[in-house]
């Protein structure tokens, strides 16, 4: 074993612990809210304790162990008076995430040393849930990514309209795709064939046809595999989770106390709730998910009828521009192809009212115009590359 190059690691490794207790502590002297000041210092205790750890290491090894002091310096001060919180959580968050590589690619060079690479490896474990609160005060003091949490955690808020969303997005792309290239096949095959000739009209109706079913086969599949994967990202995260409780419940417990400070609880309220909770393992492993990753529990949407929703609602959109050939020819086709668009348009539109809370009649104008300025587009390039 080359006890230099283990000694120069650890010794790295104490620079970047006592660097980030200084920081905390700095964050702990800004803040107008006690709670939050003694979160901080608890977060620099934990540093410094990683470093009196590596420098114990050190000294183990036959190396000088560090002594430095973890007070902060002038320039961290000025730092974060010129930065804000804000930014110095941005920052230090970085720098939770730097440390975990670090000392993922330490653990992993330091094989042979069996002490230095489970010193690494724990510590590890314990910056990732420092990066872990770090984000969840980020999000605390951001009201739009408070506000979407919340909403994620009420089911109502999802379950009501859900597919009738899907179904309005699915009606409103294949409208919109569709009628783009009818509109856009109109324009490149005016005037290419003799009047009453069907081949312009069969050009315009095959390439919509077409058109909507690739659009509808499209979404269907997307929907199927987002609905998929949404249930797999979800099991992949629980599992890590599972298995980070078995192998540190204490720390899992001590993470979990932190978060429900943040919360607003006393340390001794978010010492008894945590406690309590851990009691029982399935409890803990759910209320792990929904503090720390914002997961919760709850019905995911089937994949199949997803997809099947996505695929008919895109198919129907479609399907509605194209109606007219298949009983007009010529302009009188194109100009009907149109009108129809334009309500279609604005139909859905209004629909869209049902879950954003606009007016109707100005979520109808808005699809509206979106679909005119589409259709006039298509149709020049349409003209543009004329056909014949």
């Amino acid at each position: 074993m080359d006890k230099q190059r283990v000694i120069a690691a650890l010794k790295a490794a104490w620079d970047r612990e006592i660097e980030a207790a200084q920081l905390y502590h700095v964050l702990g002297e800004q803040q107008d809210d006690p709670k939050r000041t003694r979160l901080f210092e608890r977060l620099a205790a934990s540093e410094e304790d990683h470093a009196r750890q590596f420098a114990e290491r050190i000294a183990a090894l036959g190396g000088v162990a560090p002594s430095e002091s973890s007070a902060p310096t002038a320039a961290q001060r000025l730092m974060a008076r010129t930065l804000g919180t804000d930014a110095m959580l941005r920052r230090l968050e970085a720098e939770e995430e730097r440390n975990i590589a670090q000392f993922e690619r330490h653990a992993t060079a330091l094989i042979e040393d069996a002490d230095s690479n489970l010193l690494f490896s724990r510590i590890e474990e314990e910056e990732k849930g420092h990066a872990t609160l770090l984000h969840s005060l980020k999000q605390r003091d951001e009201p739009r990514t408070r506000l979407e949490a919340i909403l994620k955690g009420e089911k109502w808020h999802v379950s009501t309209g859900s597919w009738i969303g899907d179904a309005i997005y699915g009606i409103n792309d294949g409208l919109g795709a569709v009628f783009g290239v009818i509109s856009g096949m109109a324009g490149a095959t005016t005037g290419s064939a003799p009047a009453g000739s069907l081949t312009g009209d069969r050009v315009v109706l095959v390439s919509g046809m077409v058109a909507m079913l690739a659009s509808a086969l499209s979404m269907g599949s997307s929907a199927f595999m987002a609905a998929k994967s949404e249930r797999e990202v979800y099991d992949a995260e629980i599992g890590r989770e599972k298995a980070e409780i078995e192998q540190s419940p204490e720390h899992e417990q001590e993470e979990l106390m932190l978060l429900y400070q943040l919360k607003g609880y006393s340390e001794d309220e978010a010492l008894a709730m945590a406690e309590r909770v851990a009691r029982d393992p399935d409890l803990f492993l759910k209320t792990m998910a929904q503090e720390e990753l914002g997961l919760s529990e709850r019905s995911f949407p089937n994949p199949l009828a997803g997809a099947g929703t996505a695929a008919l609602s895109t198919a129907v959109g479609g399907i509605l521009p194209i109606i007219p050939f298949f009983f007009a020819r010529g302009l009188p086709a194109v100009i009907a192809a149109a009108l129809v668009g334009m309500a279609a348009h604005f139909a859905v539109g209004a629909a869209k009212s049902l879950i954003t809370a606009r007016e109707w009649w100005a979520s109808g104008l808005e699809m509206t115009a979106i679909g005119f300025i589409t259709g006039g587009v298509t149709f020049g390039l349409g003209k543009l590359f004329h056909i014949g």
